[in-house]
């Protein structure tokens, strides 16, 4: 694994917290949840390949 990943999923979540805060405090909830979801889609993107080897080595291990 690495670390970039971990810096990338940080700073993804950063700019959504800001974001979101900015759109409460403006009244914008709705559009405040939409960033919160688009967030966290764009973090599940980023780590399905480490999943995908996960589940790759799980599968060797057992010999499934």
């Amino acid at each position: 694994m690495d670390i970039s990943l971990i810096f990338k999923i940080a700073g993804i979540g950063i700019l959504v917290a800001v974001a979101s805060q900015i759109l409460n405090k403006t009244g914008r909830d709705e559009q405040a949840t939409f960033v919160t979801v688009a967030g966290i889609i764009v973090a599940l993107m980023l780590l399905i390949t480490q999943i995908k080897e996960l589940f790759d080595l799980v599968t060797s291990v057992f010999g499934m």
